[in-house]
């Protein structure tokens, strides 16, 4: 494999990352779910949690919507293997969620990420959230009010 190959691929797979946040930040489940291999895995081991198929994940995500506010998912890059036609990854996560029964998480996490070219590009094969610093205080902020807003 050429540099500009390497590169390329490299590019390619942060953009991945990055829609994945994008997808779920802004509700789009099927969208999410495209980024998935059909078969691919998404793994919570802090919940015991596994969905199977673009067609689990996509409706785990829309079960989200009834326990979710909203979600506001940063992910940083992390470490990054090619080989060949398959890489594997991390990339590092600050969450910040509120919850409808008034609840609020905010975390840190890495996402270990198995990643699988296509002829669709590059897709997860697999996804394992790992939640490493949870803090269920409730969050001091709140969502901004529109300009004019009397509330």
């Amino acid at each position: 494999m050429s540099d500009s190959s390497a590169i390329a691929d490299r590019v390619e797979i942060e953009a991945l990352r990055a829609e994945y946040s994008d997808a779920a930040m802004m509700c789009d489940y099927n969208r999410l779910a495209s980024l998935f291999t059909p078969d691919g895995v998404m793994r919570w081991p802090h919940g015991d949690l596994e969905f199977t198929g673009r067609e689990a994940i996509a409706a785990v995500g829309a079960q989200r919507e009834q326990h979710v506010e909203y979600l506001v998912q940063t992910t940083h890059p992390g470490f990054l293997r090619l080989d060949g036609d398959t890489a594997s990854g991390r990339a590092y996560i600050h969450e910040i969620i509120r919850l409808r029964d008034g609840g609020s998480h905010m975390n840190y996490a890495i996402y270990h990420d198995r990643y699988q070219r296509t002829p669709d590009g590059w897709k997860f094969s697999e996804r394992v959230y790992d939640v490493r610093y949870l803090d269920t205080t409730p969050l001091a902020g709140s969502v901004p009010h529109p300009a004019g807003d009397a509330r």
